[in-house]
């Protein structure tokens, strides 16, 4: 398949302004430095809330409204519809993804089929909050022990795909759990399917407010779980 752009970077975003207006001038700065064609995606909310597409404009990015609803979920499946990539990387808006790892990301981009900007490989760390931190070593270790997993930060959405890997999928997650649905159904995919972490810090959001409601989430990765082991037996039955 024929791409009009090498990389696409994604970055899916609810009232996200004033970090985007940071973020943005840093990141293509760093896209620049790599002498490729590239694109930027801001998968917003489906009405704007802030001056986001005006920041937008500013920067020469990709506006997209999202599909859906307001649910995370339909901001990825929203800016993975709209990418032309032949690789993508998902990142987060609020300033807790450093950019330029999105360069150390690229520079491995032939060393697997997914590359993962792992927290909790060896150099890796992260800044959030104790009860963030805690509630994200369980769902590690769940989902990894659980369907088999052999990469150490399954949660992290920080991650470099190829890019029609990941617009062939049928994703169902209905918000952050998508990030865990990706990455199974991928590694399921096919045999041989190969994943590569390298160590990156996540950092605390530069301003606003989290959009994750914690009782939602938990919720919803307990549901995730089962449905995900069923995918998985069926798919070992093939």
């Amino acid at each position: 398949m024929t791409h009009p752009v090498e990389l696409t970077v994604a970055l899916p975003a609810y009232e996200e302004g004033p970090n985007l207006a940071d973020l943005l001038p840093v990141l293509r700065n760093v896209l620049d430095g790599l002498h490729i064609p590239y694109e930027i995606i801001v998968a917003d909310t489906p009405e704007p809330r802030d001056r986001t597409p005006e920041i937008c404009a500013e920067n020469g990015v990709r506006y997209v409204p999202r599909a859906g609803g307001l649910l995370y979920s339909h901001a990825v499946t929203t800016a993975i519809a709209a990418s032309r990539g032949r690789w993508v990387v998902f990142m987060d808006a609020d300033g807790s993804h450093e950019p330029a790892q999105v360069g150390r990301l690229w520079a491995e981009r032939h060393a697997a089929d997914l590359v993962i900007a792992s927290r909790y490989t060896a150099g890796g760390s992260t800044e959030n909050p104790a009860v963030l931190i805690a509630m994200s070593h369980v769902v590690n270790i769940v989902f990894r022990l659980v369907l088999g997993l052999t990469c150490a930060d399954v949660s992290n959405s920080f991650r470099l795909y190829r890019g029609d890997d990941l617009r062939a999928l049928d994703l169902q997650c209905a918000n952050f759990d998508i990030v865990e649905e990706i990455l199974v159904k991928l590694c399921f995919s096919r045999e041989g399917y190969s994943v590569k972490e390298i160590p990156s810090t996540f950092s605390q959001r530069r301003s606003g407010k989290t959009k994750r409601d914690l009782r939602a989430f938990a919720l919803s990765y307990v549901a995730t779980l089962k449905r995900l082991h069923a995918l998985k037996r069926q798919m070992a039955r093939r």
